[in-house]
């Protein structure tokens, strides 16, 4: 949980660059972040993949004025509006992004490329036609960092309860990195978004991660099928808040562009 889906950086520094807060140049380093090469597949009006930069300012000249993220899982569509074939690429990727203005989405699809010990990321992007549609079960950012603070306790304490990651060298030292990026006063979203956004995403994450913990390092305490069932079942709900809070946070430019001036 200490990297950043793809979908959310390209949505908060597409919505930067559409907003005149960021260079073309600016937007797409900041969204190819650590990999190698990304581009985009399906564009209308191309024949081929191109590079996220043409990409980009394609989208605009079709219409887009701004973008979305979506965090689906299974049963649970978080951010998708349809139609059916977008809604399955984008849950067997985990992530997407909805343009709004325009009915079309993103969903990337990655692979690690190169021989053995030297491997990069290379993501395409396929570009498809969206349902102009209110997008599922997305929350406000007040109603999202109500949430949060109700998991946030909740999470701690399953933790506590069945003797799972939440203590322990590796969780210790996770918990360790997360203080320090927040420290270091890293740039949580793109320029333009609302103080209250970034707050709900950096706790969004914290949340996240210690779900994330719980899953990785072992059963701890629950050493039996039924306390396992049981811690699976307790995290499930944190880890839904935790996404549903994500993806408010990088909505909260199109949120409120929506609402215009006042």
């Amino acid at each position: 949980m200490l990297l950043e889906p793809r979908s959310g950086l390209l949505a908060a520094w597409g919505n930067a660059l559409l907003a005149g807060f960021v260079s073309p140049d600016d937007a797409v380093l900041a969204i190819v972040g650590t990999d190698a090469v990304h581009r985009v597949s399906g564009l209308p009006g191309e024949t081929g993949p191109v590079g996220l930069t043409l990409a980009l300012g394609r989208l605009r000249a079709l219409g887009v004025t701004g973008y979305r993220v979506a965090l689906p899982a299974p049963g649970h569509p978080l951010g998708l509006s349809g139609p059916p074939e977008f809604n399955a690429r984008a849950l067997e990727a985990e992530e997407a992004v909805v343009a709004s203005g325009a009915a079309y989405g993103l969903v990337p699809e990655v692979s690690a490329v190169g021989p053995e010990g030297d491997l990069h990321v290379e993501v395409v992007w396929h570009c498809l036609p969206v349902r102009e549609a209110p997008p599922a079960d997305v929350p406000s950012l007040s109603e999202a960092e109500r949430e949060l603070a109700e998991a946030l306790r909740d999470a701690t304490e399953v933790l506590s309860r069945l003797d799972v990651a939440g203590s322990g060298p590796v969780a210790e030292a996770a918990l360790d990195a997360y203080r320090a990026r927040a420290e270091r006063g890293r740039e949580v979203l793109a320029p333009g978004y609302p103080p209250r956004a970034v707050r709900v995403l950096e706790l969004a994450q914290r949340v996240g991660l210690l779900v994330a913990l719980a899953r990785e390092n072992g059963h701890g305490g629950a050493v039996s099928a039924s306390e396992m069932a049981a811690r699976g079942e307790a995290l499930r709900p944190v880890e839904r808040v935790s996404r549903r809070a994500q993806v408010a946070a990088y909505n909260a430019y199109v949120e409120e562009l929506g609402r215009g001036p006042r």
